[in-house]
This record gives structure tokens, C-alpha cells and sequence, in this order.
């Protein structure tokens, strides 16, 4: 289990740095947020909002509403306060750092861990096949392995074509992370040694 982000008040000072550099929606905010941490953490709307709604009584932050959205933004005493603690958002920043390292270490290592497990399965998987495979003549193995192949192609195929329509929609946003990357790295490097442990 990941330790918790924010220590006690750090989520709220943050949210002030985030406000310095002009309005914005509790939306943008928890966006902001997750491309902060390399898509490793990403507070849901039940974490930011009440902490609004406190620095808006605190008077910290004001809120203006049109169109169905709130927009908040940094008042006098909310700018004085994140000038006050300037000290505190340096630590806090280095401290999220190296958050991000180890969050985005631990999900490489559950990636990595349960494509050991595929390997494994498939590898058990493909070793009862052989012991239980009928014997068949030479052209009838090659004809079965020309079908097999077909179908795994297709599949890759389908693989790409799936990743890269969500990869697209995703950039659309602005949403891919770095993350994604290594996480895609790891997951192919790994599938690729399960599918060779199949082939002979």
C-alpha cells in the first residue's frame, strides 16, 4: 500500500501555489495536481473541494460561479500566507519529488510482478499443452502453427491499435504521463519474454 501524499496542511498550501499563477476551476486543480506527480496520484474531487471550501472561509481564496462552474482564486491574504511560507513550499516541493520517484518505483515493480506471474502461467500453460498434444504429421503442425500465427498477429495488431487510439485521446488532453511510458516499456519487455517462453 502507498503511503499517504500530503502530510497534515501540506495539501492545502499546495493548492495556494497553484493559484498563484492565476484562476481556476477545482477541476484544473486536481489535473494540475496529477501532472505534478507523473499521473502516480490523482485526488478525486472529494479531497480538493472541501479543502476549497475551507480556504474560501478562511479567506484565502475566492470563488466565482458562472456557467455551473466554480472558479477560485487567490485573494490579498491567500497570496500573504504563501508568501509567508515560501520556506515550506521549497520542502514540500522536494518532499513530492521524491513521492513521485518512489510511487512511480512501486508501480514499475507491480507491473513487473504481475507479468512474472503471467510469464509463469503461460509457460505452465504451454509446457501441459505439449504433454497432452496428439502427434501430428509434419504438414499438419505447420498448417495448424501458419493459423496460430495469424491469430497472434491479429491480436498485436489490435494491441497497437487499442494503445494508440487511447494514447491519442489521452494527448488530446494532455493527460499522457511519463509513466505511461516506462509502465508501457515494462509491460512489453515482459510480454515479450512470456511469448518467447511459448515458442520453441
Amino acid at each position: 500500500m502507498m503511503a499517504p501524499v500530503f502530510a497534515h496542511g501540506q495539501l492545502r498550501l499546495y493548492l495556494l501555489s497553484l493559484l498563484e499563477s492565476g484562476p481556476k476551476h477545482g477541476y484544473e486543480l486536481i489535473t494540475a495536481l496529477s501532472d505534478r506527480f507523473g499521473g502516480t496520484y490523482r485526488p478525486s474531487a472529494g479531497t480538493i473541494y472541501p479543502r476549497l471550501a475551507r480556504l474560501e472561509e478562511e479567506g484565502l481564496v475566492t470563488r466565482y460561479d458562472e456557467e455551473r462552474k466554480s472558479t477560485y482564486a487567490l485573494t490579498e491574504a491567500g497570496f500573504a500566507e504563501l508568501q509567508a511560507r515560501r520556506g515550506d513550499l521549497a520542502d514540500l516541493e522536494q518532499g513530492i519529488a521524491e513521492t513521485v520517484r518512489d510511487r512511480a518505483s512501486q508501480v514499475r515493480e507491480d507491473v513487473r510482478g504481475a507479468m512474472h506471474g503471467l510469464r509463469a502461467d503461460l509457460a505452465a500453460a504451454a509446457q501441459q499443452a505439449r504433454e497432452h498434444a496428439a502427434p501430428a504429421s509434419h504438414a499438419d503442425a505447420h498448417t495448424a502453427s501458419h493459423v496460430h500465427r495469424v491469430e497472434a498477429e491479429q491480436l498485436v495488431q489490435r494491441f497497437r491499435d487499442d494503445v494508440r487510439a487511447e494514447l491519442r485521446r489521452a494527448d488530446a488532453n494532455g493527460h499522457v504521463e511519463r509513466l505511461t511510458v516506462e509502465t508501457l516499456r515494462t509491460v512489453l519487455d515482459s510480454a515479450l519474454s512470456a511469448v518467447r517462453s511459448t515458442l520453441r
